[in-house]
């Protein structure tokens, strides 16, 4: 059903036999789809799973490209949209925001002069608003290609982090 579709959006070899490397070591189980696209997202530089990686993994595993995006659209970790090479979550629930995660997220977007949702003119940084990621007790902290870096509580702090990810 979706092969004529995929026809429409070839890979290159290479990629092919990566996504299907992964697909392998999940047993093309459906059922282990986050893994497999976080997975299958790590192969790409701009961190995230395009149009016909999508359809291709769908087809792979037999299910709807539609079961693949709502997951790609539900989980935060996960993006269909390119990002840049240090994509930097910040945390907007309400524990973080009590730890004062605002004054991180100013902080960010005025030394990146971007906003939530842009990238930079370099494409180093792209600035994204998530839910939990699970580190309220380290909190203000933010995670950058699924690594939690924490207590970012000044300006100092995380000038030196967003200079060592050069």
């Amino acid at each position: 059903m979706l092969t004529e579709h995929t026809a429409d959006y070839p890979l290159p070899e290479a990629l092919r036999e990566q996504i299907d490397q992964v697909l392998e070591a999940h047993d093309y189980d459906g059922t282990q789809i986050v893994g497999i696209l976080l997975e299958v997202q790590d192969l790409n530089e701009r961190h995230y799973v395009p149009e016909p990686v999508a359809y291709y993994v769908a087809q792979k595993l037999d299910m709807r490209v539609t079961n693949v995006y709502d997951v790609l659209n539900f989980y935060s970790e996960l993006s269909c949209e390119p990002r840049a090479k240090y994509p930097i979550q910040v945390c907007s629930s309400i524990a973080c925001r009590v730890n004062d995660s605002a004054s991180l997220a100013a902080t960010l977007k005025d030394i990146l002069s971007i906003d939530f949702g842009e990238t930079t003119y370099d494409g180093r940084f792209t600035l994204e608003k998530v839910t939990c990621f699970g580190a309220c007790d380290r909190a203000p902290a933010v995670r950058i290609n699924g690594h939690v870096y924490d207590h970012l509580d000044s300006r100092e702090k995380i000038e030196h982090l967003l200079a060592s990810l050069a």
